[in-house]
């Protein structure tokens, strides 16, 4: 089991679902996490419960990922604050589901400029700590990123590229020791949606197994590199 101490990771999205447990696993292993959201009274409240679960500890910031100014501000915050960082996790997202013919242009824009463009800010801003540092890039995707669905024109556009960038990525970062991997989660009961999880769902992944396949690609040794790691729930309602 990977010892965490003293190990800084930037995690986007980490006040819900799928991001804090990535930071609740990081943060029982020892790991330093900060953690962002565009929510400020989220941050704050997220990042000092999380503290006292130890034996890491956590910080928050409050990103929009849209903005290429405030993820590279966030990088700055990790370093001014933590040190350094060893591992950026890539997982804020959002999903408008809609047919083409109902699917708007602000609602397109918003998927792409965060599902995308942020993972692209926030990395760039990034790679040249991790460089330093021989670190990790994980970005969070989804199976959407190879199964398209009806509704899903905008959501699975953008997980699609998303797994492209992640190989370009790590075809461009392997040989400076970054590693970069795409964790790509099947159905997961979570807030995605705007409401509550589905009680109801028991066959669906859980945020802390998407969690578990992060600590996963991190115990990897330094000669190996899981580029792409598949997650999907065991046993699905047959259709």
């Amino acid at each position: 089991m990977t010892d965490l101490t003293d190990t800084v990771a930037l995690v986007t999205g980490g006040t819900k679902g799928i991001g804090r447990s990535i930071c609740e696993a990081l943060i029982r292993r020892g790991g330093r996490v900060m953690l962002s959201s565009r929510t400020a009274s989220e941050v704050d409240a997220v990042a000092s419960e999380l503290s006292e679960w130890g034996p890491g500890e956590a910080h928050g910031v409050v990103c929009d990922v849209q903005s290429p100014d405030q993820c590279s501000d966030l990088v700055h915050a990790t370093l001014d604050r933590l040190g350094r960082l060893d591992i950026l996790v890539n997982n804020a997202g959002v999903g408008r589901f809609a047919p083409i013919q109902e699917m708007t242009s602000a609602d397109w824009d918003q998927q792409m400029r965060t599902n995308l463009d942020g993972v692209f800010h926030c990395s760039r801003a990034a790679v040249p700590h991790l460089i330093a540092a021989r670190g990790w890039i994980v970005n969070i995707g989804s199976l959407a990123g190879r199964s398209a669905f009806a509704g899903g024109v905008a959501y699975n556009a953008s997980k699609w590229g998303l797994l492209g960038m992640s190989e370009a990525m790590m075809l461009d970062l392997r040989h400076e020791g970054v590693r970069v991997t795409c964790v790509m989660p099947g159905s997961v009961n979570t807030h995605f949606l705007g409401g509550e999880p589905d009680p109801t769902a028991s066959w669906r992944l859980l945020p802390e197994d998407v969690a578990q396949a992060v600590l996963n690609v991190l115990e990897f040794p330094g000669r190996a590199l899981p580029s792409r790691i598949e997650i999907r729930p065991s046993q699905p309602p047959n259709k």
